[in-house]
């Protein structure tokens, strides 16, 4: 073993590429760089102590989650680029949960030594095409060697002037609506742990999410009385919002449509479509609550109601299932 933390001759890896410590942080920090473009909110990019990002609401949205190799993700499942774009999009839809525009990511990088810098270059690749999708921009970070790969973002946002959307605003009469897909990464990650990789529709939902971003400034401007990123599973992630608003709410079933390929999938495996659009989380749609006469524009559709009580039910029933994904259980 070389003094490099497990990297051989020159920096070479086990697979014969070049290792991290082959080029050094600083190295491997010019590299991702270079790759990077920036849109108009990044008034200063990498290469200082800190970026500098416009906020002209004067507020900054911000949020950070975490992909941990082997337990948020595989790598013989997911390239390198596939990985970038679901750590970008885990962080740019909770901004858009709250209302916001999403304008800039922070990333650390906690990497094994004798990790491809190909990999680690993809990586960057893959979380600045999610954010660009957005005009939001990779604006700096940090990276450190770690024995498990880790991927850390943190993401900023603009408000334009609005109040943030918040999980306690939901009132009884409320309109329950989606915006995006649930059920499809979970069926994907169903999929992957049985040894398939195919329907490709599923697994590339759980490789790359496709997250509604527009639709949550959207339903700030229209008046949204709370919203979430469903990240954990619809019916966990309502139980927040339940909570937090002091309310009940109903989901019904009929609201969602189970496509072929889910339901073939859910047939071949033995397992209830449902489970999966009600609990399977990942896809990171957005749920938010509608004053009754709010017309829901193209892109949201109602699944539910909110009503007097506590807790979330669905088609009026106790839901005797798993809720969602819970890291500590």
């Amino acid at each position: 073993m070389s003094e490099h933390g497990g990297a051989g001759q020159h920096g070479r890896n086990a697979r014969g590429g070049v290792g991290v410590s082959g080029i050094g942080e600083f190295g491997l920090i010019g590299k991702i760089t270079a790759r990077l473009s920036y849109g108009p909110t990044t008034l200063l990019g990498p290469g200082d102590d800190a970026a500098v990002v416009a906020a002209p609401d004067g507020r900054v949205a911000a949020s950070t989650d975490v992909l941990v190799d082997g337990r948020h993700f595989r790598r013989d499942w997911s390239s390198a680029r596939d990985v970038g774009h679901r750590a970008a999009a885990a962080n740019l839809a909770d901004i858009a949960a709250m209302g916001a525009t999403p304008t800039a990511l922070l990333v650390a990088l906690c990497m094994p030594a004798d990790l491809d810098t190909a990999w680690a270059e993809e990586l960057a690749d893959g979380l600045s095409a999610e954010a660009a999708t957005v005009g939001a921009s990779v604006v700096g970070g940090d990276m450190s060697a770690s024995p498990t790969l880790t991927v850390a973002v943190t993401a900023l946002g603009d408000l334009a002037g609005r109040p943030p959307v918040l999980r306690s605003g939901a009132r009884p009469g409320d309109v329950l609506a989606l915006a995006g897909r649930t059920g499809f990464a979970a069926a994907g990650l169903t999929v992957l742990n049985r040894g398939f990789r195919t329907p490709r529709l599923l697994v590339e939902a759980y490789r790359r999410p496709q997250v509604p971003y527009q639709a949550g400034p959207q339903a700030a401007q229209l008046g949204a009385t709370s919203m979430i990123d469903v990240s954990d599973g619809l019916l966990a992630d309502l139980g927040h919002v339940s909570a937090a608003s002091g309310v009940a709410i109903d989901v019904r079933r009929d609201g969602f449509e189970v496509p072929r390929q889910m339901a073939d999938a859910a047939q071949a495996l033995g397992v209830d479509p449902y489970t999966w659009v009600l609990a399977g989380g990942d896809d990171h749609a957005l749920a938010a609550t509608f004053p009754p006469a709010v017309v829901l524009p193209s892109g949201w559709r109602p699944i539910g109601l909110v009503t007097d009580g506590a807790g979330v039910t669905v088609d009026g029933s106790a839901y005797d299932g798993p809720a969602g994904w819970d890291h500590f259980r």
